[in-house]
């Protein structure tokens, strides 16, 4: 299972972004698929919280409160409490104290991305983590006019031709090919699976023994 805490940044100076940011975490293409077992709702302060089971959905969902800028984001791999409560809240268990401890983590200054993880698995989740900052990093070098080739790729499915992506945007069909090309669109897409692959492992614990502690 996967717990989403993401925590506002300098919330003193900015105002409280939670009411938008849960408005745009509740339209996300992401909870239109299977994954997300509790939806996002504001834990405590300018903070919110989401618990997932799908690695594919919480990376999608990290990446895109990333792109938005603003947040720091922490993801936390392991077991819950079961049943889970009606509120993402009243949550309990290993992987909630994991996402406490990577949000934490993602705050500090010496990062050059907000984001990091934590899991049953201490080395997957090192690694998952480094993957997730190097493709927040290459977005965050993503031009404008590239994020628009790529946001109606990913509005018409990774299979659509580009052929019709140039008729919908109006541009020549090799500079939709160019555009992606410096987007690093076929190497984001290359990465996404193994993320989602060293998320999963960072979710199950190699060898028996006592979880985090809970109290």
């Amino acid at each position: 299972m996967f717990v989403l805490t993401i925590d506002q940044q300098g919330s003193r100076t900015r105002g409280d972004r939670v009411p938008d940011l849960l408005s745009a975490l509740g339209a996300h293409p992401a909870l239109q698929h299977l994954g997300v077992v509790r939806p996002f709702e504001r834990t405590v302060g300018d903070e919110v919280q989401a618990v997932c089971d799908s690695s594919a959905t919480t990376l999608a969902l990290a990446l895109d409160v990333l792109r938005w800028g603003g947040w720091s984001v922490g993801i936390g791999a392991g077991p819950v409490d079961l049943p889970l409560p009606a509120s993402t809240r009243a949550g309990a268990g290993p992987a909630f104290v994991f996402a406490r401890e990577a949000v934490e983590a993602a705050k500090s200054r010496h990062r050059a991305v907000p984001v990091a993880v934590r899991g049953a698995d201490p080395d997957h989740a090192r690694e998952a983590e480094s993957l997730v900052v190097l493709l927040a990093a290459l977005r965050n070098r993503r031009t404008d006019a590239g994020w628009v080739v790529v946001d109606a790729m990913r509005a018409e499915g990774t299979s659509a031709r580009q052929e019709r992506l140039a008729d919908r945007l109006g541009i020549s069909q090799q500079a939709v090919s160019q555009r992606l090309r410096t987007a690093l669109w076929a190497e984001e897409q290359a990465a996404l699976p193994l993320a989602a692959r060293l998320l999963d492992q960072a979710d199950t614990m190699r060898h028996d023994g006592p979880g985090p502690e809970t109290t």
